[in-house]
């Protein structure tokens, strides 16, 4: 996305679309500190992908969760 200005531009009408509903935004599909960044920057509220984790199957997920929130304060 950083290195594609078409990119970023799809993704920050969307997300300037989606507010100007009213909605909340969930990125899909993050995987670098650099698109954590940019979307921050372009106001998405949420993000999810394999910078914070592969899928998990649900057994797995509350230890997973557990770790994330004793480091969350390092992230």
């Amino acid at each position: 996305m950083s290195k594609h200005s078409d990119h970023l531009a799809i993704v920050s009408s969307t997300i300037a679309l989606a507010h100007s509903l009213d909605l909340k935004v969930v990125a899909e599909g993050v995987e670098s500190e650099d698109q954590a960044k940019t979307l921050k920057s372009l106001q998405c509220e949420e993000i999810q992908g394999y910078l914070y984790s592969p899928p998990l199957p649900a057994e797995d997920f509350q230890q997973w969760l557990e770790q994330f929130s004793r480091n969350a304060g390092r992230v």
